[in-house]
């Protein structure tokens, strides 16, 4: 799926993304609250006297104060319900929120928080998060409806325990520019250089190699970046897994693809092709054809540096809305070294499932699930993506919904992000909620990236291949996570040793002699059963 990736904690939550929950009949029931008279059950206001209650969120922006934001005062005033938020940077989610539940000092609600299923299945059988099936059926009209017209969603949502302990991010499969997209490549600079866009690994290479060597921005500096990322390494690999021939059943289960011709699961980054594409990758990167930083730079320096317009290649969305960048096209996928051409990053539109969470100190359960539900309905959808008209936004006489000229063209030279984060909170890609196409006006919906999806559309794997995330037993559950928490930081220590060149593939054979004793075959059977169980209960 092609949705932004988010520096530093993007890995472990691809460890945790398939790590979904089979649904039992011990589902956990609710009481009602105390204060459940003072909700009304439709309509706003939400509560008849207004409540406040603690919040804590992961923003993008540091400039951002929640507290002070229109999106969240005109909800407040609409819903009766005032939330004090606290909030921290993305890249320091994981520790901080890892810090507030060890300590016990943590709110009512999180919003933006990101849990992996580890989490949601850890702290629900703790009681920290409450279960929400009762208080869904109940006040939540909205996101019942999205699981009844997408059971995968339900079926993702849904524990190993029967419970829902968290409200996802939801990326409607209608919205094809969401799902399919290539990095973007400068098209001038082909041209200038006599070029052809590259439709092979080795062309793009070629490339690169140029991008880097002939000054194609004619300043007569040697200040070229071939291809370029803020978000790690992930989205390079990601671009290439079906040109390696990986990955043919989506990353809903990203370390886990069949062997060919078999419906048995083998470990991605143990095998062959995952070593091509390190090698290709360490090729690139040695080269300098790769910023140097790419393992360690944070998504607001990189953008920094490719505003500048020097990056040949970049692993983003629509640099145009972004950056203010003219020229990039979408890049064609490619044809790898043993002819594989396929675009295989794609998922069932299921986003990461603890966006937001209840905890034991919420006061206020039934309130706060009607909160949530509002940003899943029209409505809600429009006012979080699109803010407030006349002041964000006009609605045309066809109904259409489109940014006003100072959010999309700033007279300040403002970024769309950086213009959209003094309203709202989307940008950076931290949400519950569902993404429409109708109610969506970022990078994605624009006509590049429209463009860009036909492009690469004929080349993805279709609908019906992708596998959903796999559903564990509470069990099977607590031995993959004990497995794939160091298993997954070994993984990533050693793409990038062997890309940068630190590790030698000489010692490719003990790189998977070590995985093997880390019990990576142990969790890949514990995979293989839930596969199986999925498909007899069909």
């Amino acid at each position: 799926m092609k949705k932004r990736y988010f520096a530093g904690i993007v890995t472990s939550l691809l460890l945790t993304s398939s790590i979904l929950g089979a649904c039992s009949s011990e589902e956990g029931t609710t009481g009602k609250s105390e204060n459940v008279e003072n909700v009304n059950k439709t309509g706003m206001p939400i509560t008849k006297e207004k409540i406040e209650v603690d919040g804590f969120g992961a923003k993008f922006f540091a400039s951002q104060d929640w507290n002070k934001l229109m999106l969240w005062d005109e909800y407040a005033k609409k819903s009766n319900i005032e939330v004090n938020w606290k909030t921290v940077q993305v890249e320091a989610l994981v520790e901080k929120r890892n810090l507030m539940l060890a300590a016990g000092d943590y709110p009512e609600l999180f919003f933006a928080a990101a849990f992996p299923k580890t989490d949601l299945i850890k702290y629900g059988k703790q009681g920290v998060f409450l279960p929400l099936n009762d208080y869904i059926d109940e006040y939540a009209p909205n996101f019942k409806k999205i699981m009844e017209e997408y059971p995968s969603v339900k079926q993702g949502v849904t524990m190993a325990d029967g419970n829902i302990y968290g409200f996802p991010a939801i990326y409607d499969p209608k919205f094809e520019s969401l799902q399919v997209g290539t990095p973007w490549i400068r098209e001038d600079w082909l041209k200038k250089l006599g070029l052809k866009e590259p439709e092979t690994t080795d062309e793009l290479y070629t490339v690169l190699k140029a991008f880097k060597e002939k000054d194609p921005n004619g300043n007569g500096k040697a200040d070229e970046i071939g291809f370029g990322s803020g978000y790690n390494i992930a989205p390079f690999i990601d671009y290439l897994r079906g040109s390696f021939g990986l990955n043919k059943q989506g990353v809903m289960n990203k370390n886990l693809d069949f062997k060919e011709g078999t419906e048995e699961f083998r470990f991605v980054p143990a095998t062959d092709e995952y070593k091509e594409i390190l090698k290709y990758l360490n090729k690139l990167y040695t080269e300098g054809l790769i910023n140097q930083d790419v393992f360690s730079t944070e998504p607001q320096k990189f953008a920094a540096q490719a505003s500048k317009g020097t990056v040949g290649v970049l692993s983003d969305v629509d640099p145009n809305t972004l950056y203010k960048l003219d020229g990039y096209v979408g890049i064609p996928v490619l044809e790898g070294p043993t002819g594989e051409r396929s675009y295989n990053a794609m998922t069932n539109g299921l986003g990461n499932l603890g966006m937001f969470v209840l905890t034991d100190k919420a006061k206020n359960p039934e309130a706060l699930v009607r909160w949530i539900d509002y940003l899943y309905g029209d409505e809600g959808t429009k006012m979080f993506f699109m803010g407030f008209e006349g002041v964000t936004y006009e609605e045309d006489k066809d109904g259409n919904f489109k940014y006003l000229p100072e959010v999309t063209d700033n007279p300040d030279g403002k970024s769309m992000d950086q213009v959209i984060s003094e309203y709202l909170t989307w940008p950076g890609g931290y949400y519950p909620g569902i993404v429409k196409q109708k109610y969506f006006q970022g990078a994605e919906a624009k006509e590049a990236s429209v463009q860009n999806a036909k492009k690469a559309k004929p080349y993805a794997i279709k609908d019906e291949d992708i596998i959903p995330g796999l559903n564990y037993t509470l069990d099977e559950n607590d031995e993959v996570s004990a497995i794939m928490t160091d298993v997954q930081t070994y993984i990533d220590e050693m793409t990038a040793g062997f890309i940068t060149g630190k590790q030698d593939f000489s010692k490719w054979d003990d790189y998977k002699k070590t995985l093997d004793k880390m019990k990576v075959q142990d969790y890949v059977k514990i995979a293989q059963g839930a596969y199986d169980r999925s498909k007899s209960e069909k």
